[in-house]
């Protein structure tokens, strides 16, 4: 069988699924699309890669877009590499080859204005019930909702969600949100947690309407642990 020699040349682009939480609700960042046959849809932040940019960088320009660089390396927003998307009908207007990322954003994090959405070219949707999304983001979507349910069940990824102090109701109900689970058992969860070492007292309480509440951080070296066993169930 014959093989031509030339090579095929697709635009190759860097889409992103980037999550916060507020509202008591997942929230995933999405544009509305301008491009036909999808005009009036949503669409997943997306950049393409320059000349001399790796992946990784592209996709930090992509973050850093919608919320800003704060210059701190200790504030910069967690993401990674999702899975490479290039079914050849993906785009209608041409064969096109995605590399996808997933990212995570603490409310604390993002500029004022950005959380009421008037008047502003991004808005924060529902991951869980999005709107109509263009191209094939719905299956970029649901592929980062799988892999993140997956990451907070083994790591302590959720932290980079979380305010830099919160309460132990405030985490599990954080995590009743990612894993879109009610039925966490609260003796279970803050056994896990416990186990699990990942967090310490702040020393700091806030006013509840009733008892203060103790307030926790999660420990500086959190972050790079690893668990073998799963949190939850």
């Amino acid at each position: 069988m014959a093989h031509s020699n030339v090579k095929p040349c697709f635009p190759i682009t860097v889409e992103t699924a980037i999550f916060t939480l507020f509202q008591r609700d997942l929230k995933v960042c999405l544009f509305q699309c301008d491009q036909p046959p999808f005009v009036g849809d949503w669409m997943l932040p997306s950049v393409t890669p320059a000349e001399t940019e790796s992946l990784d960088d592209a996709a930090q320009r992509c973050i850093y877009s919608i919320i800003g660089n704060s210059g701190d390396s200790e504030s910069d927003p967690f993401f990674q590499q999702l899975y490479t998307f290039g079914a050849p009908d993906r785009d209608p207007r041409g064969r096109t080859i995605s590399v996808a990322y997933f990212a995570l954003v603490a409310k604390d994090r993002l500029p004022d204005h950005m959380l009421d959405g008037a008047d502003m070219p991004v808005m924060w949707h529902s991951a869980y019930n999005p709107p109509p999304l263009a191209f094939d983001h719905g299956d970029i979507l649901s592929y980062a909702l799988t892999r993140l349910r997956y990451k907070i069940e083994y790591s302590a990824v959720a932290f980079q969600l979380m305010p830099e102090e919160f309460t132990l109701r405030e985490l599990q109900d954080a995590y009743m949100i990612i894993l879109n689970d009610q039925k966490l058992d609260k003796a279970n969860f803050r056994k896990k947690i416990r186990e699990a070492n990942i967090l310490e007292p702040s020393n700091r309480f806030r006013e509840t309407g009733g008892r203060p509440a103790n307030l926790f951080r999660f420990r500086k070296d959190a972050k790079l642990e690893i668990k073998t066993r799963r949190f939850f169930p």
